[in-house]
């Protein structure tokens, strides 16, 4: 991305914020790669165009390119850091490779005082063992914890690019990958996760989905675009200046525009865009609008909407982890209307 590039998205992204506070998220690739002076210029011009309101930085990275100089300017400039890490040595490395230089970096932000939380993808590998795959963030003394399903199709007779030209026809061909996480698994992996957190972590350590699960059963908004009843609150900005309706939807037909001739205001308040977003309402299959779910988790990412009559993939998953958490969410609700903390859950018998 041009200086200029950098300028503009900047300075449109900061006017487009209604809200005090402002974040910036650096993602897509490895971030890394670019040197510590593009970061640098990026706070300049944030501070340029921030007039008087509080801007925080998060990037996502997977730790390898990690040194002192990197740490210490995260540390002096409050980034928060994202590690993608799967899980123990073995299931890390299954499809990563880089276990030992992804671990040296958690260290050396550690060692700066720097903030970060993990981000792991939950695949065939590792989704048996909830329990080991727990302990291992705990004992690593991560205190935020995310995780997404793998879930990806092949079609051995058109390109993955094709998806989102003809989708139909794509799909009528497609596959599920071996590295993909089965529905039942992905819910065996929750609820096995789930209840080894409840029994001692409920307010020291956050996971995301759980606490996403629990602002749907209070009726708050989530924090998790695949939990919110509403799509595209991710737009995602390619270094040519095309935006995207959402970085899991980067295709030629979810392209918005560019921000050399629109702005991002423009393009997320525009018609397109306000189409996707109604997407995930809209082509909500029959059994979700009929589940006693459906406010848990509204139809999850449309992305994993392929089964027939648009059925979600994981939705038994996502079933069998709803009625299994239903008695300490409720408990948990309950606590919070009452004023009194969550955590109380743990002393549940």
């Amino acid at each position: 991305m041009s200086d200029a590039l950098l300028e503009e998205f900047i300075r449109q992204n900061t006017e487009a914020q209604t809200q005090p506070e402002i974040l910036f998220t650096w993602h897509g690739g490895e971030p890394l790669l670019l040197p510590i002076i593009y970061y640098a210029r990026a706070l300049e011009l944030q501070q340029k165009y921030a007039h008087g309101r509080h801007i925080d930085n998060c990037l996502q990275t997977n730790g390898t390119l990690l040194n002192d100089e990197w740490c210490q300017f995260f540390r002096e400039h409050n980034f928060l850091i994202g590690i993608s890490i799967d899980g123990p040595e073995p299931m890390h490395n299954t499809f990563r490779q880089d276990f030992e230089h992804t671990l040296r970096g958690i260290r050396l932000l550690q060692k700066h005082g720097v903030e970060w939380n993990a981000m792991a993808t939950v695949n065939s590998r590792n989704a048996d063992n909830p329990i080991e795959f727990y302990h291992f963030f705990k004992d690593l003394g991560c205190k935020y914890l995310q995780f997404t399903p793998v879930v990806e199709r092949t079609n051995p007779q058109q390109a993955l690019e094709s998806v989102a030209q003809d989708s139909k026809e794509w799909t009528k061909n497609a596959s599920i990958t071996t590295e993909s996480v089965e529905p039942l698994q992905w819910g065996r992996f929750l609820t096995g996760l789930y209840d080894e957190w409840i029994k001692e972590d409920v307010g020291s350590i956050f996971v995301q989905l759980f606490d996403a699960t629990l602002a749907n059963w209070v009726g708050q908004p989530p924090g998790l675009c695949s939990m919110s009843a509403l799509c595209g609150l991710s737009p995602a900005l390619q270094p040519d200046g095309s935006l995207y309706s959402c970085d899991h939807f980067v295709f030629p037909s979810y392209k918005l525009g560019n921000i050399h001739h629109q702005t991002i205001a423009e393009m997320m308040y525009g018609q397109q865009q306000q189409r996707f977003m109604r997407t995930k309402v809209d082509s909500l299959s029959q059994r979700c609008r009929e589940c006693a779910y459906l406010f848990a988790c509204h139809g999850e990412c449309p992305r994993n909407r392929f089964l027939s009559g648009n059925e979600n993939y994981l939705c038994e998953g996502y079933r069998m982890f709803f009625r299994h958490v239903s008695p300490t969410m409720n408990f948990m609700a309950q606590e919070l209307a009452a004023g009194r903390a969550p955590s109380n859950v743990m002393g549940m018998s």
